[in-house]
């Protein structure tokens, strides 16, 4: 029975998200195993309205600020030396990743 590892990205900048989906793919293309994804996850807003006068006296206008959180799913054979390839690569600080064992 092979063991699958599910892989979690998150990040705000979608460019290095994607580009650590590739190298992920590129590990998995190499050793010759099965990759399911990355699977695009539903973006995540962060919307705060914020008034643009601070006192309150004019007119009632506001500013939007947005923050979004781009998501991607990756199933994997967890074989060992694709984890350890996995392990080594390196992650930048806006990136976040989890690993589950299923």
């Amino acid at each position: 029975m092979v063991q699958k590892a599910r892989i979690h990205l998150k990040s705000t900048d979608i460019n290095r998200l994607e580009q650590i989906c590739t190298e992920i793919k590129n590990i998995a293309d190499k050793i010759g195993i099965k990759l399911a994804g990355p699977i695009p996850l539903p973006t995540k807003r962060l919307v705060i309205p914020a008034r643009k006068t601070p006192c309150g006296q004019g007119n009632p206008s506001w500013d939007h600020y947005e923050m979004r959180i781009h998501k991607r799913l990756i199933d994997i054979d967890a074989h060992e030396r694709v984890m350890r390839r996995i392990m080594r690569i390196k992650i930048p600080d806006n990136v976040y990743i989890e690993i589950t064992l299923i």
